[in-house]
């Protein structure tokens, strides 16, 4: 009887030292586990790192000078659409035009070279702000929603919304409260646009003035509003438009330049307006292109 209970405590002990032995070898194992969980942790570390300098680039690059940024690279990226007389392609396809030659004279004054992009019109803002251009240098009124956008230069030229209608139908749009209902054609994102929705009109927005005023040459709109500086280039006699006139004025307006909001290029070009004013330089190029009666003074 003594020998079992012998027996039998030391199978008790053995089992009990085999238990805190397995105890002990658990613990390496969960450290092990916690060492493996954390370890994602860690290599995110230098992700976290990267994305913090890549927030800091952009940053410190929207906080430099617009100035110093266009002239470092070289090149004032000029936004525009093809709008006679203030932005088009001559015979040789270089951009001429009022609006075009004075901001390659604004770049010559800045020791840089203009660059002209053709854009569309709608999505100027996001153009500017994504840096795929530097400015919108095309005859561009100074709305609110403009000049809440953008950084604007001073106004300098007038202007006005018109209608333009063929010459057999001109007699029905002289009174802007008495407009008939018709078709317009408009540019996205335009005054004109803005205009027609103002007025209630029916209006189909297109990508240019260009193609508004194609629209009503060809039949497939009524009528349309573009800009009267643009009219009065475009179309009448002696124009590829003889058979379009323009009749009643709907708004009056001005034009700026817009950057990027808190550039300091708009304060530069503020200068230039007024250094090519009072030397004479922008009567002349207005002259050339038969917009000097439009120049703010």
């Amino acid at each position: 009887m003594k020998n079992i209970l012998t027996r039998a405590l030391a199978l008790t002990t053995t089992l009990m030292l085999s238990a805190a032995l397995a105890g002990c070898g658990s613990t390496p194992a969960s450290s092990a586990n916690q060492s493996a969980s954390a370890a994602p942790e860690n290599n995110d570390k230098p992700a976290d790192s990267a994305e913090s300098a890549a927030a800091d680039s952009d940053a410190a690059q929207n906080d430099a000078s617009d100035l110093s940024y266009i002239k470092d690279k070289g090149t004032l990226v000029v936004g525009i659409t093809d709008f006679e007389p203030m932005d088009y392609k001559d015979e040789s396809g270089t951009w001429i035009g009022f609006d075009a030659d004075m901001a390659k004279a604004f770049a010559e004054s800045l020791g840089v070279s203009a660059e002209f992009v053709e854009i569309d019109w709608d999505n100027k803002v996001m153009e500017l702000d994504g840096r795929t251009i530097d400015c919108v240098w095309n005859g561009m009124t100074l709305t609110p929603e403009v000049t809440s956008a953008m950084e604007c230069s001073d106004a300098y030229c007038n202007n006005a919304q018109v209608i333009v209608v063929p010459v057999d139908k001109a007699d029905s749009f002289q009174d802007k409260d008495n407009i008939p209902e018709v078709s317009f054609a408009v540019e996205a994102g335009s005054a004109g646009e803005a205009q027609a929705s103002a007025l209630e009109l029916e209006h189909t927005p297109v990508a240019t003035q260009a193609d508004a005023l194609m629209e009503v040459a060809a039949g497939t709109s009524d009528a349309a509003i573009i800009d009267s500086l643009m009219a009065a280039a475009m179309i009448g006699e002696g124009t590829g438009y003889a058979n379009l006139t323009y009749t009643v004025g709907l708004n009056s307006e001005e034009y700026g330049v817009g950057f990027r909001k808190g550039s300091d290029l708009a304060a530069a070009l503020n200068d230039f307006f007024a250094a090519s004013t009072q030397d004479g330089s922008m009567l002349a190029v207005a002259e050339r292109y038969g917009v000097q009666a439009a120049l703010i003074k």
